[in-house]
């Protein structure tokens, strides 16, 4: 008898932790329900040059683990540009998180990165039937939104822009590349002295940009006296404002600084989690 009861003991205190964890888990989600923003609206993250959504899974997990949502799934860009969902997104979803990966990661053609976003964000509005995105992009992946953006803003069928989050943008150069540290004049207005191709063909933005849209536009300073983040100038990166905040219902700059201001480290860091929550979700 003592061993059954031993026995039986144990199983009742596994319930009772089992059930405990449950219950705390049920009340942390109600207590962060309040806090955010619960919709169906899709975030698509998009990575940089030579990554993979590998680089988006510290936001979303960041995200996810914070209550915003409990869905994260993928879609796979193939070097040709068919996109392909892995996972699903139930019909309730709140607030589900999509990390798109391109196969071709070394791809620069920024019209062509725009076509492939243009055929993730249709192949979710065929499926899920989506009114509505919030686009996240990291250095290569700005130009892809942006160019999407510019090719297909206010197009019949396709979801509106909701809001959108830059980070670590070079909308006008590259350092090393066609620009160099403190080279670049912005006037109040965001507009630079100098432009290059990609930022000329751009400023079709300034007549298009969806007027519902609201953009955050985060940038790293590592504070070596560049006024960069490493790779991408302040004033590339802010250049941004020029071909949006005309347009735009809003828009909306932070300065990350120091050492997880770097380039690539921006997509790590706790402090733009905290900024992508607060924007896209907290009501």
């Amino acid at each position: 008898m003592g061993k059954k009861r031993l026995i039986l003991s144990t199983v009742l205190a596994i319930l009772i932790l089992i059930g405990g964890f449950f219950g705390f888990s049920r009340h942390t989600q109600a207590v962060h329900a309040g806090k955010y923003v619960e919709s169906s609206t899709p975030t698509l993250f998009f990575h940089g040059y030579g990554s993979s959504f590998n680089a988006e899974t510290q936001m979303t997990e960041a995200i996810k683990d914070a209550g915003v949502t409990r869905k994260i799934v993928r879609v796979n860009v193939s070097p040709n540009g068919y996109a392909k969902l892995i996972g699903s997104i139930p019909k309730n979803a709140k607030n589900p998180l999509v990390e798109v990966n391109f196969d071709n990661n070394k791809m620069t053609d920024y019209y062509t990165a725009g076509k492939w976003a243009k055929n993730v964000i249709e192949l979710l509005q065929e499926e899920y039937k989506f009114k509505s995105v919030n686009l996240v992009g990291h250095s290569m992946g700005n130009m892809a939104i942006n160019y999407y953006i510019m090719e297909n803003a206010g197009k019949k069928g396709l979801p509106k822009v909701n809001k959108v989050v830059d980070i670590a943008g070079h909308f006008n150069g590259i350092l090393g590349m066609d620009d160099k540290p403190n080279k670049m004049k912005l006037a109040k207005n965001g507009k630079p002295d100098k432009m290059d191709k990609s930022y000329k063909q751009l400023l079709k933005s300034r007549k298009n940009y969806p007027t519902n849209a609201q953009v955050l536009n985060i940038y790293g300073d590592i504070e070596d006296g560049t006024n960069s983040d490493g790779r991408v100038s302040n004033a590339s990166s802010k250049s941004l404002k020029y071909l949006v905040s005309g347009r735009a219902k809003s828009y909306k700059e932070k300065k990350i600084k120091g050492k997880m201001g770097q380039h690539s480290k921006l997509h790590e860091n706790k402090q733009v989690d905290k900024l992508l929550i607060n924007f896209l979700w907290k009501k």
